[in-house]
């Protein structure tokens, strides 16, 4: 990822969404493009025109907190935009080196997979920061049963938004769903811009889907931290579960995810519907494994 792009792109985007008025400026002539003029976030950010104008080229190298938090506040960055300003500033100091990240297929620690399987009440699942879900418990596995069954693994959650035709059916708001992907996935990019794997992913998906690479190019970021989202599963139906994001410290890169019904709601019967056909499914392994011992 080309991170001075990056950033010249961002800070475009993020000028061009906020108008004179939201921030107490005087709006003199017409103007031919959307949002701030560059001197305009010069003059709230507080520094120089001519200085502004070169960060948004792309040129950070050894720019400061202070003016970083002040670009932030003149641009009405949320937490979310603010992290990733940071992270595209960080990656272009001089002192910044690739960090090192595990491989796609890595398999995960034993004692993670044993906290997974403990889990079973809810749904849970532990991914990367390219969307890989490298391991699951049993509701995981039922929830995202189309997702699971893609030929390759491991299995990818914007893979399969974008290029499978189930996603739309799985995600009643398909829209949200696919925002918050890329949302988060450019996040992800800002981290670690030096991730190749998660590169070649962008670059597949920009080839292969319109949807991606248009929402790609509105610079848009996000935290996937709770919340609730909406499911409409093939065998039990509609379900609405709270998320929660669970960083593994001792993984760095990797987090599981837990999801959970409303007790006593409608939710919370579906889901434990779903634990039953999820039960069934891991019967016929169970006797093969029966039948050979």
């Amino acid at each position: 990822m080309d991170t001075r792009s990056e950033i010249r792109e961002f800070l475009t985007s993020r000028r061009a969404s906020i108008t004179p008025e939201q921030v107490d400026l005087a709006s003199y002539g017409s103007r031919r493009a959307p949002g701030l003029r560059r001197e305009e976030v010069a003059v709230l950010a507080g520094v120089s025109a001519p200085y502004y104008t070169r960060l948004e080229r792309g040129e950070m190298s050894g720019v400061s907190e202070s003016v970083l938090e002040a670009l932030s506040r003149a641009l009405r960055l949320d937490d979310a935009e603010r992290a990733h300003l940071f992270d595209l500033a960080r990656a272009l100091q001089p002192s910044a080196t690739p960090r090192r990240r595990r491989p796609a297929k890595q398999p995960i620690r034993p004692s993670v997979q044993h906290i997974l399987d403990a889990i079973t009440g809810a749904a849970a699942f532990v991914r990367n920061e390219r969307l890989d879900v490298l391991a699951a418990n049993a509701l995981g596995h039922a929830l995202y049963s189309e997702m699971f069954a893609a030929a390759r693994a491991p299995a990818n959650a914007a893979r399969f938004i974008f290029l499978d035709r189930r996603a739309r059916d799985f995600y009643p708001d398909w829209n949200k769903a696919a925002n918050d992907t890329v949302a988060v996935l450019r996040a992800s990019a800002g981290r670690d811009p030096y991730d190749r794997c998660l590169s070649d992913l962008i670059g597949e998906l920009s080839t292969q889907s319109d949807e991606f690479r248009t929402r790609w190019a509105a610079h848009n970021v996000r935290q996937h931290i709770t919340g609730i989202k909406h499911f409409h599963h093939p065998v039990v139906g509609d379900l609405s579960l709270t998320y929660d994001r669970l960083d593994l410290v001792a993984d760095p890169g990797l987090t599981m995810y837990t999801y959970t019904a409303e007790p006593g709601s409608r939710h919370e019967e579906t889901l434990r519907l779903l634990g039953s056909w999820a039960a069934t499914l891991d019967q016929p392994a169970t006797a093969q494994t029966a039948d050979h011992s």
